[in-house]
């Protein structure tokens, strides 16, 4: 007898539910640019951009995606850890990325791999703590990019209290803090939408509702769509399509200025789907559905932005031939790197502990050497 072999793992959700969501009761959305690639207008929300920031904006999500699918690849060989893939949410950072300005300063999840590219960060420094190497491989200050935040929701209060601060300095730069969908669920966001409230604080909360917190969707966490929690805040909220770099791109920006000059916080939930697994220790098949992936398959970012390059001609072969030699060397540069990254220290841990010593350190740090030294008298 042949048995199925996903039968034991049948998604929670029939497929009644999971399509009745997208059919009925979903808000509109700021789109400029449809699935299929044809420019659309909105009312509230415009951009003009050039051939070459348009060529700049598909370079930036399909380097972003070749790095990620890498890093997704050397976990799987056993050289990073853990991998947290942005597969599918490629618009959503790069978008609200390159509407940043270098004065503004940025607070990430662990999913922010675009982002971080926008910022200037090296893509090979996000994968040193993954590897376990080091606590965070670039300087915060350096690039106005805060290190990654595994603590779910915890950037909020982190980036609220940073726009309180330079809005008393008087500075007109702006903050934007990233979360997920599972993060609006929990106290720290809650009370970070209340101080920026009440302050005015120059914040932009940006939520990337891929729909899943983990395996939990999103009508578990909320009975009104995201963004219209803002109102009970006192402030606006927008739902962009968040497979749609332009009109992220035009969304955050106008957000951001916004909030640079004076009015005060607001929240953009990006509308997009997590492809991939939540980390590279879950198994999405588990709990969701093939044919909701299949559904959003046909709504990629990228290739939604390169047939628009394509119907217009503002991109030939030989702008997607050079790009695709480049995303190997990128791919070559990641994998060198992270196989040569030299490992820590050991006794590291216990340096920058305590400012003046601690007497319990001080005895973990002489047991763990003698552990450490047991070793190379066992192979004497």
């Amino acid at each position: 007898m042949t048995v199925d072999s996903t039968a034991a793992r049948k998604p929670r959700r029939s497929s009644k539910r999971a399509g009745a969501k997208k059919d009925a009761g979903e808000p509109a959305l700021v789109q400029l640019l449809t699935p299929e690639g044809e420019r659309v207008e909105h009312p509230d929300y415009s951009i003009d951009l050039s051939p070459e920031e348009l060529r700049g904006l598909y370079r930036d999500m399909v380097l972003t995606r070749r790095f990620d699918a890498e890093a997704t690849t050397l976990q799987r060989q056993g050289e990073l850890g853990l991998w947290a893939s942005l597969l599918g949410q490629e618009a959503a950072q790069i978008g609200s990325g390159r509407a940043t300005r270098d004065d503004d300063y940025v607070f990430p999840t662990y999913r922010e791999h675009g982002v971080a590219w926008c910022r200037g960060v090296d893509p090979t420094n996000l994968l040193g703590m993954f590897r376990g190497v080091n606590h965070g491989g670039w300087d915060p200050n350096e690039n106005n990019f805060h290190l990654y935040t595994i603590v779910i929701g915890s950037q909020a209060l982190h980036a609220t209290g940073y726009a309180m601060g330079i809005a008393k300095d008087g500075a007109d730069s702006a903050v934007i803090a990233y979360f997920g969908d599972g993060a609006s669920s929990q106290g720290d966001v809650a009370e970070a939408f209340t101080f920026a409230a009440v302050y005015n604080a120059p914040v932009v909360f940006f939520c990337q509702n891929n729909q899943w917190a983990i395996s939990e969707p999103t009508e578990r966490q909320t009975r009104v769509p995201l963004y219209q929690r803002a109102q009970g805040y006192g402030f606006p909220g927008v739902r962009v399509d968040g497979n749609d770099v332009l009109a992220v791109l035009a969304v955050t920006r106008a957000a951001l200025e916004r909030a640079r000059t004076g009015e005060g916080p607001m929240l953009v939930e990006a509308f997009t789907y997590r492809m991939g697994a939540h980390t590279t220790s879950d198994d999405p098949t588990r709990y969701r559905l093939d044919e909701e992936r299949v559904l959003w398959e046909a709504k990629d970012p990228i290739l939604r932005l390169r047939a628009y390059l394509e119907k217009q001609g503002l991109a030939d072969e030989e702008f997607f031939a050079a790009l695709e030699t480049e995303s190997d060397a990128l791919a070559k540069r990641v994998r060198d790197t992270v196989r040569t990254m030299p490992d820590p220290d050991d006794m590291a841990m216990f340096e920058h502990t305590y400012a003046d010593g601690h007497a319990l350190v001080d005895e973990e740090r002489a047991q763990f050497a003698a552990y450490q030294a047991s070793f190379a008298e066992e192979s004497k």
